[in-house]
């Protein structure tokens, strides 16, 4: 396995490299302190990638649309000491596979890791209390009177009840854990083509994008329900 760490302290460079040790032995390391030295160092040959917003060279988050941009089939995690929800949907929407917060212990580092390499995606728990109550991302509020957008503006999981199978409502739950396709399929008993054709119906559902939105909005709607 390689791993590339990008981060401009050289101490939280040395504990990422000595807690994803753990994950098999042999890993090899590569590491920068800069953009320059990111953008050097990254080929497609990396099985993970976890960056720092804030390095020398840093344009907002420009360096992390370059490595998407260059290496696609990259998984690329965000390891950052911002805290602010609004810059983790950000990195998310660019297509990162999940935001660790630094202040995290190294352990929920570790399990985030090992959700993303089995092709899963990682959202902080931060990131979904601080959405209002059943609301979900990505749902456009209501205009003109519209009861079809008000009730998309505020739905639950028990108004997606009355529109989802009861089988799309179990991927539902699942997505919500963040697991890979694969995962779903196994727990469920059914092939990933049929995941796939449940998940596209659950995106409209929810009026997301893609599947990290569709995390984000899953997750918030089961935080809502628990509540």
């Amino acid at each position: 396995m390689k791993i590339l760490i990008a981060d401009d302290h050289r101490l939280v460079i040395e504990a990422v490299k000595a807690k994803l040790s753990e994950l098999e032995p042999g890993i090899e390391f590569v590491l920068a302190m800069s953009v320059d030295e990111l953008l050097a160092g990254a080929t497609d040959e990396l099985d993970l990638a976890l960056i720092d917003l804030n390095m020398p060279g840093a344009d907002g988050q420009a360096h992390i649309d370059e490595i998407r941009r260059r290496h696609p089939a990259v998984p690329v995690i965000v390891l950052s000491g911002y805290e602010d929800p609004a810059i983790m949907r950000s990195a998310l929407e660019r297509g990162v596979l999940g935001f660790i917060p630094k202040a995290y212990s190294p352990e929920v580092m570790l399990s985030a890791v090992r959700l993303v390499l089995a092709g899963g995606v990682y959202v902080p728990p931060m990131m979904l209390t601080a959405l209002p109550p059943g609301i979900v991302a990505g749902v456009a509020p209501a205009q003109n009177g519209d009861a079809r957008s008000a009730g998309a503006s505020s739905q639950t999981l028990e108004h997606l009840r009355s529109v989802l199978t009861e089988r799309q409502v179990e991927v539902l739950q699942l997505l919500s854990q963040g697991k890979p396709n694969k995962l779903i399929g196994r727990s469920l008993g059914i092939s990933e083509g049929t995941v796939k054709i449940h998940l596209a119906a659950i995106f409209r559902a929810l009026n997301v994008r893609n599947r990290t939105e569709a995390v984000v909005a899953a997750q918030a709607l089961t935080e809502a329900q628990q509540a």
